[in-house]
């Protein structure tokens, strides 16, 4: 089984870019999308002009145009599909979907997510914590369904914070900016365990299979020099509980060859399983 997670950054603008070309040719079992930034109607339109035609679309829009969206696409039809991260402050804000799929390696919950960017200081960052909130009920959630059913749940996406020093190039300059704070890293504290330990209740496997650091990043600014001398964020994951992530053999980023080749300011992250 292979996951695409990516943050397309709009899914029309990296449709005309080759975004969708991209992710037709990587031979993925499941496609996670954030920030789509469309409707179900422009949504569909692109994916059915490019390889991704065939394939099963659950998609979670936002209500306000033009902003936010997930989706994950799969070959076969999910059994279940659920918008939402189970708070209803957050629902219509195309932030949260999760699909039930049976696979090889038995049932799996895959989630695609998308968590605010955040403002220090600002009401926008004291949203986005009421979100990490509501997430990590969910996570717990989630990984009791898994026990209980002998499955498996991972939880794709851009989560929008760093966890440690060697996931950010200058992390100096950012201690007391959104994405790099302390009280947003504690989350991923909690559900990872301390940086370096391993010892969460869910395994980053961007991290677990992709070496020690720094790096690899997955997000550069589009200005600056910051994709050219790497000094990017690694904010997009892959989460898994544990017995998932004892079948995942590797991690790639798929940072594009050149400036002018991205087609997004996120790199997506794929995943293997066996």
């Amino acid at each position: 089984m292979k996951i695409i997670t990516a943050n397309v950054n709009g899914i029309r603008a990296a449709a005309r870019r080759g975004g969708l070309d991209w992710l037709s040719a990587a031979r993925a079992d499941v496609i996670c999308l954030q920030e789509v930034r469309a409707t179900h109607e422009q949504a569909h339109a692109e994916l059915s002009a490019s390889g991704l035609r065939r394939w099963h679309v659950s998609h979670s829009a936002a209500a306000t145009l033009g902003r936010n969206g997930v989706a994950v696409l799969t070959r076969d039809e999910p059994r279940a599909v659920r918008e939402g991260v189970g708070d209803p402050e957050f629902d219509g804000t195309g932030r949260w979907i999760e699909v039930d799929l049976d696979s090889a390696l038995g049932p799996v919950t895959v989630v695609s997510a998308y968590v605010h960017a955040g403002e220090e200081g600002t009401p926008r960052q004291e949203e986005k914590f009421r979100f990490l909130e509501a997430m990590d009920r969910r996570l717990g959630a989630l990984r009791r369904s898994a026990s209980r059913r002998k499955g498996h749940a991972v939880v794709t996406g851009d989560l929008n914070v760093a966890h440690a020093e060697v996931d950010i190039k200058n992390w100096r300059a950012n201690r007391d900016k959104a994405g790099f704070l302390p009280e947003e890293r504690a989350y991923l504290d909690r559900w990872l365990g301390a940086p370096g330990s391993g010892s969460g209740p869910w395994i980053d496997l961007g991290r677990s299979l992709g070496g020690d650091g720094p790096g690899p990043y997955t997000w550069w600014s589009w200005r600056g020099r910051g994709f050219d001398t790497d000094g990017g964020w690694r904010i997009d994951y892959v989460l898994a509980t544990p017995r998932l992530a004892g079948h995942a053999r590797s991690a790639r980023v798929g940072k594009a060859p050149t400036y002018a080749e991205r087609w997004s300011d996120h790199a997506p992250l794929t995943v293997t399983f066996a």
